[in-house]
Parts: structure tokens; C-alpha cells; sequence
């Protein structure tokens, strides 16, 4: 597991830690730290006591309309929601990687890393943000996903619509109720399968 660094609220911190140096900034990366940056002393706060769900619903209501008219809106909502998880999974002092492919399959995210997808694939959550409402394409991904990680409770969807999967799933919805404990679930993974040496959050 990496140590995080000291770095400014508003300062994409996991992505600097994991990003080739090449990639381009993004518009919609670059509104949502803009925004986290502006509640800096407030967000301090909330993560010092665990509060990540509270976190999530207040960026949620801050840019969730802007979100949506900056493009498609899956697309748009993926990149975002790819993003602020990434971000705050960091503040977690939650291993993961993003946007990284396995024998030609491409992996939103992955916790905590592609090494213990290799070694145990049961202490290894991957998390699906599709960026589309279509169900065949879905499950699709999964099927492709489900190559690499045969245990099914270990694949976590993201849409933006509810769609039926034997899945676990969570709903992007305009106050972020529906998603805002997400981080709380997987740090709960986390804990119980070990994969790191103290409890990340009371729960």
C-alpha cells in the first residue's frame, strides 16, 4: 500500500500518484477540484471524522447540474463519479488503482491493486462505471470483468438508472443519497478482508 501525501484538498492527490504525467486534464476533473477546493476547510473537517457520505451528498448537490450539461450524461457522471471515488478513496487511506486494463480488459477501479487480483482475487473489489444505461453493453463489461475476477460479489456497478444485476449496485442520483455510502461499504470490504494493517473507518 502507498502512503498518501500531504497535499491540498483541492489538489487531485491520487491521480499525481497514479497517473502517467502525459494524461490530460479533464474539464470535468477539473470542475469537481475546483469545487472541492472552494470547501477545503469543510471537507478537512468531515474526513477527519469519517463523514464521507456527507461528503459525497454536499459535492453532489454543488455539481451535479453542472455535471450533466457538460457533455453526455453517463459519459459525463462516469467521469465524475471515477474521480470524486478515486479522491476520496485517497483521503480513506484506501489502496486502489483506476483506469487500468488486465489481459486486455479495461478496469475502472480496482482495490486495493492489480498485484492481489493475481494473488486473491477475493480480497480484491472491482468497481464498474459502464458510462451508459444500456443494459446488453453492461452486461457485456461485466461478462469481460468476470474473466478476470470469477467472484461476482467482488464486481460493484455504478449507473445512473436502476437496471437488475445479481450485482451489487449503486444509483447516481442528483443529491447522491443513493451512492453516498459507498465509501463506508468498501472500507468495509476492506476491514474484513484484511487488507490492511488498522480499520480504516468506524463503521
Amino acid at each position: 500500500m502507498s502512503t498518501p501525501q500531504k497535499n491540498p484538498v483541492g489538489k487531485d492527490v491520487t491521480y499525481s500518484m497514479n497517473k502517467p504525467m502525459q494524461e490530460e486534464s479533464n474539464p470535468i476533473k477539473d470542475f469537481l477540484f475546483e469545487n472541492i477546493a472552494k470547501s477545503e476547510k469543510n471537507i478537512r473537517e468531515l474526513i477527519s471524522q469519517s463523514k464521507f457520505s456527507e461528503i459525497i451528498e454536499n459535492i453532489f448537490e454543488n455539481c451535479y447540474d453542472k455535471v450533466i450539461s457538460m457533455g453526455e450524461k453517463e459519459e459525463s457522471l462516469g467521469i465524475f463519479i471515477t474521480s470524486l471515488l478515486h479522491y476520496l478513496l485517497t483521503n480513506a487511506l484506501i489502496s486502489s488503482q483506476r483506469k487500468i486494463e488486465h489481459e486486455g480488459i479495461q478496469i475502472d477501479i480496482i482495490i486495493p491493486n492489480l498485484k492481489t487480483l493475481k494473488i486473491d482475487p477475493k480480497k480484491t473489489l472491482i468497481i464498474c462505471i459502464p458510462k451508459t444505461v444500456d443494459k446488453n453493453i453492461i452486461n457485456q463489461k461485466l461478462e469481460q470483468i468476470q474473466k478476470i475476477q470469477l467472484i461476482k460479489e467482488n464486481i460493484w456497478v455504478i449507473t445512473t438508472k436502476k437496471i437488475n444485476f445479481q450485482n451489487k449496485t449503486y444509483i447516481i442520483d442528483k443529491q447522491g443519497k443513493k451512492i453516498s455510502k459507498i465509501i463506508q461499504d468498501i472500507a468495509q470490504f476492506v476491514n474484513v478482508q484484511g487488507n490492511n494493517t488498522f480499520k480504516i473507518l468506524r463503521i
